[in-house]
């Protein structure tokens, strides 16, 4: 396979800077993977906008790290582990909580059940037992939350598997392992 080479600011289209811009500033940097998917000036800014977008839907900012992490997980991606443990503990989750959750061992019933329609979704492309779906709306959640979970479940499954594609050199500090 030919490598992927992370571009930098002067490497990509005029198209794909304004995002490098908008991460640096952010973040002090521009990530890795990001930058790496900036190739395809249309590939990095339609992620971002959907990202962008889905963040006013059902979860909020620290039950999408969550679930980020959960997803994770699952597609076996050390880059967004890495990246998302960051943003989970900036979010409020302890260091033993992000653990937790990747292992579908957090406490509380909500993240338990959240953990089992996750892994049926990925593991069963797309499918969903209807008692599976009743613990879910026993929740309180409703068919847009369903929806919503779809969507971030993609989000990082996009990232998950570019990832795995390119193995761009992770420039944040690894996750813990799983015992």
């Amino acid at each position: 396979m030919k490598p992927f080479t992370v571009p930098t600011y002067d490497q990509v289209s005029d198209a794909a800077k304004p995002a490098f811009y908008r991460f640096t500033k952010l973040t002090g940097k521009m990530p890795n993977l990001y930058a790496t998917i900036g190739y395809s000036a249309n590939a990095l800014n339609s992620y971002l906008a959907y990202v962008n977008e889905q963040a006013r839907g059902t979860f909020h900012a620290k039950e999408r790290e969550a679930i980020y992490l959960i997803v994770s997980q699952f597609n076996g991606c050390e880059y967004c582990l890495a990246s998302h443990t960051q943003s989970a503990i900036k979010n409020g989750w302890s260091e033993d909580d992000t653990l937790a959750l990747r292992a579908g061992n957090y406490p509380e019933q909500k993240w338990q059940v959240i953990y089992k329609v996750i892994h049926s979704i990925i593991e069963q492309k797309g499918k969903v037992s209807d008692e599976l779906l009743d613990e879910f709306y026993a929740l309180g959640y409703h068919e847009a939350a369903i929806i919503d979970l779809m969507v971030l479940i993609n989000v990082m499954s996009f990232t998950n598997y570019t990832f795995r594609l390119i193995q761009v050199p992770i420039d944040f500090p690894a996750a813990k392992e799983l015992i």
